[in-house]
Formats: structure tokens, sequence, C-alpha cells
């Protein structure tokens, strides 16, 4: 059976639109609210239950591969990020969003996508303090923060990063998380990122 051309877009429009505004609202408001992740995820587990069987709902042709692929995308994006979320580096709606992608991408998609928002993150960051004169301050709270963690590490403590004496300003962390998904599903199907489809 194979899908209709309509309902190949579904996936898409519903995760773009996800995706959308969750950057538009954590630029705004600096907070992903939760509502938007719920009704995210429900988007996401209504596709694979709705789409007719397949490897995925960004492949050609677009299809689930079922509800168990999709709950193992949301256990395996929350638990990438959680650590993150531990050490204070990373805020929950961050970590939540993270795991509604996965509901959309199954397990391989979400580390891919993960792995590409990690990325983008610290683009982001170094053209934001690039841009705003703040490479240095940055440079030495990330010092800092090592150091930190190191000490406390090596006395035993458990594994924390410590805020530094000044900040240097939060970026809203949903844009690298859309550009890591976006790019993700555009290097899909190349050479050794199809492990991550």
């Amino acid at each position: 059976m194979t899908t209709a051309p309509l309902a190949a877009l579904l996936p898409p429009l519903t995760l773009g639109l996800a995706l959308a505004l969750a950057v538009w609202l954590d630029v705004k408001e600096r907070r992903i609210p939760n509502s938007l992740i719920l009704a995210g995820t429900a988007g996401a587990l209504l596709l694979h239950l709705l789409m007719p069987a397949g490897t995925g709902l960004f492949h050609t042709p677009a299809g689930s591969p079922g509800l168990a692929s999709a709950l193992a995308g949301f256990a395996c994006g929350l638990v990438l990020l959680l650590p993150f979320y531990a050490l204070q580096a990373l805020g929950a709606g961050d970590v939540k969003l993270m795991a509604m992608i996965g509901a959309y991408l199954g397990p391989a998609g979400v580390a891919g996508a993960t792995l590409l928002s990690m990325l983008a993150g610290g683009m982001l960051a170094l053209g934001v303090a690039l841009c705003s004169g703040q490479l240095r301050p940055v440079l030495d709270n990330v010092a800092h923060m090592l150091r930190s963690a190191l000490v406390r590490g090596i006395g035993g403590a458990g594994a924390s990063i410590d805020q530094p004496a000044s900040t240097t300003g939060k970026l809203p962390y949903a844009i690298a998380i859309a550009c890591g998904t976006v790019l993700h599903l555009a290097l899909r199907d190349w050479g050794v990122w199809r492990l991550f489809s």
C-alpha cells in the first residue's frame, strides 16, 4: 500500500509547525510550554497510528514503523539530553522537545538529530559570542565550569558544573534543536548518515 502524496506531507508539516512554535516561544518567552510538547507528541503518535506500515515517517514512501518505534524514540530523546539538564546546561523544555522529536524520528533518527543539534548549538553560541564581543568571557566561563567539574570529579563529589561568577547570556536552545533536526532530515540519505535514519 503506497502513501498518498498529501498524507506524505503530514509528518514534515506537523513536525515543522511544532518546531517553529517551539523556536518562536523560546525566543519570545524563553520557555517551551508543556502543552506544545504534548500536542506535538500526540501528533506524532497519531501519525504512527494512521500512516501505513513502512520504514519511517520521513522516508519515501512515508510509512510508520509502529508505535513501539515512536515510544522508543521519545524515550531515547529524553535520555540523550537528560544529563545536560541534570548539569543545568539545558532547560527541561529543551529535553522534552528532543523527546517529542524522537516520537517522530524513532531512536536512531533522534540520535542523529541530537548530535547535529549539539553541533548547531555550539556554532550558535560561538557566533553570538563573536558578534556581541563576548567571546573572551564565554571562553573564561567554559574554562571555569570545566575546572570546577574536574575538581569535583577528582574529589569524589557528584558530577555537577558550577555556574560562573558572571554570565554571558542564555541562548534559546530550541533554535539549535530545530536546525539540527532539519539538517538531520536533509542529510538522512547521505552515506554514513544513513546509520541515523
